[in-house]
């Protein structure tokens, strides 16, 4: 359907066409290639959030809330219909699609009561719980669900051509395979700083996409991490190759360059000034203006579907360098040999086993019990009363998806630093993932451990602060008194986790509201965040009672 698409719009046969939900200029493989036909319209209306490549062509841009300023529903499994409601109101002047076309069509309607119907006459015959549908509403709405009937599901026709094995490559040629990352997906997010910023959970760079390869691969063409390359797909041209810095990366196929989509976006060119103005400040985006570089050309439109492998790759070294901005630079949890003291027990970092290991006794699963000694310089003069806050971390549940880490910035209102103060390690997340990897060069397994603030009984930093600028309270929390504090930085020194963070700027706005949200003094929530959003579970925040 999009190549007949593509073939109408050159022959001038689409008179009019409404585009929702994407950015075809941008995300498709001919990309340019559209959007010179797209010019050949007469009437292009685009339904956008943000102005994008594709919504700078159109005659007619009407603008949409964002999907937390909507009513919207879902059925992603089958049988189970999901409500979306407002969290706010809508912040501009907007209106979603539906009630567009309400009015397009005569029978203006709200978005509100346009689901209302649907849910009346298509969702509520599927249930037999409740009797009335004002009932039946009333607790999806409260639910946030419905538990229906499933209906039949309705398969689309099957292309073989489209899941055939690529060709074998030649010995000295590369893989390409393109992915979409956490982050930015598609480019759908590429205007949210929080989410360039957001270190990805294996590789743990920001603000940039890169050509991943394989020790090996980095070995054979005598390139190392930042080193730039350029790939190539054949028949080599200008609109098919890339150039982009490299990544090695541990445990990939030494034959596979693997590249990220949804980066070098118009929607990035905001960030130009993202980070503090200071004498030796660098840009957050590249010479382009933009953050990273479009992979979507790369990709291939086979027989109306979109691959994104292909074989036949060819990737070479330029000679020029990009440094990375990474928030991690070790990689490993064992202890390297010439760093072992002779009669001392070195705990790896990660503590892990296996469930038949562990069925053998709690001192096998790494549990043993540590009394606390006769003496110790620590007197019992934080007398808890009433709560005692703890939380436990589920480390085989976690699977580094870092939304906990966008949680805490958002709750916490935790600014946001640049790809410059990112290299220099000045990161401001108050949360992170660490990453470690184990095992040899071609089986390698991956550990992710949350860290964030261990609210320690006896907090290292809290003995250090010179002006008492950390306290405890009396629930166990590490509290920080932020117009106490002098930045002595002492207590980032004494903290064994390394969790604290300090601003070696101010990080101001040109928009006043904006500036608004980096007082710590503002609260979302009452309640810690992070907790509200990980998946699977793997956070648990409870009561610890003494005795």
């Amino acid at each position: 359907e999009l190549a007949a698409l593509l073939d109408e719009l050159h022959a001038g046969k689409v008179a009019a066409l409404f585009i929702y939900g994407g950015n075809p200029a941008f995300d498709l493989p001919a990309g340019d290639e559209f959007a010179s036909a797209l010019k050949k319209v007469p009437l292009l209306v685009s339904f956008a959030e943000r102005p994008d490549e594709t919504s700078a062509l159109a005659g007619f841009v009407c603008a949409v809330p964002h999907r937390l300023e909507s009513w919207d529903d879902a059925e992603s499994v089958a049988g189970v219909v999901s409500l979306a409601q407002p969290a706010i109101r809508p912040l501009g002047n907007v209106r979603p699609l539906v009630e567009t076309l309400a009015v397009w069509m005569g029978a203006p309607k709200s978005s509100y009561d346009l689901l209302r119907e649907r849910w009346q006459k298509e969702v509520f015959p599927r249930q037999k719980s409740e009797k009335s549908f004002q009932a039946f509403w009333d607790r999806s709405m409260h639910d946030g669900f419905a538990a229906v009937e499933a209906e039949k599901t309705r398969l689309q026709p099957f292309k073989l051509a489209a899941v055939q094995p690529l060709a074998a490559a030649k010995s000295s040629a590369f893989s390409l395979v393109l992915y979409p990352k956490i982050g930015m997906l598609d480019g759908r997010h590429a205007y949210n700083p929080w989410l360039q910023e957001l270190p990805d959970p294996v590789t743990k760079v920001t603000w940039d996409n890169y050509a991943s390869l394989s020790p090996a691969a980095a070995r054979k063409l005598g390139v190392a991490e930042g080193d730039l390359v350029r790939i190539n797909l054949a028949p080599v041209g200008p609109k098919k190759s890339l150039e982009l810095p490299v990544y090695v990366q541990p445990g990939q196929h030494d034959s596979v360059v693997a590249v990220a989509l949804g980066y070098g976006s118009k929607l990035s060119e905001r960030f130009k000034k993202m980070g503090p103005s200071w004498l030796l400040s660098k840009l957050s985006i590249g010479d382009d203006g933009r953050v990273g570089k479009n992979a979507a050309p790369l990709a291939e439109l086979h027989d109306g579907t979109l691959r994104y492998s292909r074989g036949d790759v060819s990737v070479t070294r330029t000679g020029g360098q990009r440094p990375l901005a990474c928030t991690q630079s070790q990689n490993t949890i064992s202890v390297p040999k010439n760093l072992e003291l002779p009669g001392v027990n070195r705990r790896p970092i990660v503590q892990e086993t296996t469930l038949p290991v562990l069925l053998l006794g709690e001192a096998a699963g790494h549990h043993e019990e540590h009394a606390a000694p006769a003496h110790e310089m620590w007197p019992a003069d934080h007398p808890f009363t009433g709560h005692h806050w703890a939380m436990v971390v589920d480390m085989s549940a976690c699977t580094g998806c870092s939304a906990c880490v966008i949680a805490c910035q958002a709750e916490n209102n935790v600014p946001v630093v640049g790809r410059d103060e990112i290299q220099r390690h000045r990161g401001m997340h108050w949360m992170r993932i660490d990453r470690y990897y184990s095992g040899e060069e071609g089986a390698i397994d991956v550990a992710h451990q949350p860290f964030m603030c261990q609210q320690c009984d006896h907090a290292p930093c809290e003995t250090v602060c010179p002006v008492l600028a950390t306290v405890h309270s009396e629930e166990g929390l590490n509290q920080q008194i932020y117009n106490r504090c002098v930045g002595t930085r002492y207590c980032a020194n004494n903290c064994p986790y390394k969790t604290r963070r300090f601003n070696w700027f101010d990080y101001p706005r040109d928009d006043k509201l904006q500036n608004m949200a980096l007082n710590p003094d503002v609260a979302v929530r009452r309640r810690v965040g992070y907790l509200k959003v990980v998946r699977n579970r793997a956070e648990s925040e409870g009561e610890k009672h003494n005795g």
